[in-house]
């Protein structure tokens, strides 16, 4: 079957988080990586604004042609999905420039996002992981990137992996939705107190 040449193709892929799904393009959509966390942060970019009027969206990120929507409840993404392909086609024939060129503007520098990463670190996770003996240490950060490295009971630990992807990314990307990348430098067979 042919296709029309300016038809705008889309393929929603729902992630393994269920309020989560990503949105792939067939086209560049922003030459980048942004992440907006709300309307305020939306202003001035009319694609990011058309989806924040969803009134489930939480998140966006956008990085060339996907566009990874967060959502506030669990339900079915078969409805949401439609709306969200909707404003993806609407907004890409539009036209027009989707993303404010000056939206890098609203997020925190280096040290700021440093200590934001920290206190969730201090406040939230390593209280959590000192029960089972272990900790996340923040190594450094670089743009909207974070370096941990897992310590003591989780250095090695079989279950390392889960606990950096479902525990320490998912508490470090909902407190924090600027970060677009973190980043386990954790080197798992050495150390003072490795778990085998």
């Amino acid at each position: 079957m042919a296709t029309k040449d300016n038809e705008i193709r889309i393929m929603a892929e729902p992630q393994m988080d269920p309020k989560v799904c990503s949105f792939h393009l067939d086209r560049q959509v922003y030459n980048g990586v942004v992440n907006c966390a709300g309307k305020e942060m939306a202003k001035g970019s009319p694609l990011l604004e058309a989806l924040f009027d969803i009134d489930e969206v939480r998140q966006v990120m956008i990085t060339g042609g996907t566009v990874t929507v967060a959502k506030a409840n669990e339900e079915d993404w078969a409805d949401m999905a439609k709306k969200v392909g909707t404003i993806l086609r609407e907004q890409v024939q539009s036209g027009k420039q989707l993303i404010d060129p000056d939206i890098k503007k609203n997020i925190p520098s280096n040290k700021e996002l440093r200590a934001k990463v920290q206190e969730v670190i201090d406040e939230e996770l390593n209280p959590g992981l000192a029960s089972h003996g272990g900790g996340v240490d923040l190594i450094d950060v670089q743009g909207s990137t974070v370096f941990v490295s897992l310590s003591g009971g989780c250095q090695g630990c079989a279950s390392a992996k889960t606990t950096m992807k479902h525990g320490i990314e998912q508490i470090l990307r909902d407190r924090i939705p600027e970060i677009t990348g973190i980043v386990d430098v954790t080197d798992h067979s050495s150390g003072d107190n490795p778990y085998y």
